[in-house]
């Protein structure tokens, strides 16, 4: 349970302002239809996140629980730094949906999400909790927590909140899980 919890917080946090919620927001200022969007969001982070998960599972079946945790601890050190650089939004075309909004999401969330801080964190995560179930399902809500109210509430959401103390507290979560990694063992 623990896995699931860190990891919905984890991610939550770390999703906002993100390059994948400032997508969301262009999708559901673009398209206005909220529902196939969301289920791309979630087809799409399901699909990436559980790739992720299982590679940060097999990380540590290769590398070793001792060489993991120094990996995990300056990972997360290094996530906390990225997390303080604000993203810049995806580039948004100006055609219409080829596939369709919901393909056209799930497209664009799983490339967009490929390197991302959240796919990275999603890697660590299940590395240090070894449960790629709840991580996976953990880091899913987490992004979904962060992603559906910005498709719901779009802009009126994001000028209300202030990204700079986002973006310090999202870093302050991973500053504190990487010494938590180090200190352990």
């Amino acid at each position: 349970m623990e896995a699931l919890l860190v990891s919905t917080g984890v991610v939550a946090l770390a999703e906002i302002g993100d390059k994948t919620q400032l997508l969301a927001l262009i999708l559901a200022t673009r398209f206005r239809k909220p529902v196939p969007i969301v289920l791309g969001i979630l087809v799409a982070t399901l699909a990436n996140h559980a790739f992720a998960g299982a590679v940060g599972s097999w990380l540590v079946s290769v590398i070793g629980a001792h060489t993991m945790r120094w990996i995990l601890g300056v990972s997360f050190l290094a996530m906390a730094a990225w997390t303080l650089v604000p993203d810049s939004p995806p580039d948004e075309s100006a055609s219409p949906p080829r596939f369709g909004i919901f393909l056209t999401t799930a497209i664009a969330f799983f490339l967009v999400e490929m390197g991302d801080k959240t796919q990275i964190a999603t890697v660590a995560l299940a590395a240090q909790f070894h449960s790629l179930l709840w991580v996976v399902l953990g880091t899913t809500l987490g992004m979904m927590l962060a992603n559906v109210p910005v498709v719901y509430l779009g802009d009126a959401l994001i000028r209300r909140v202030p990204m700079k103390w986002v973006r310090i507290v999202a870093a302050s979560a991973f500053a504190v899980l990487g010494v938590i990694a180090l200190a352990s063992g």
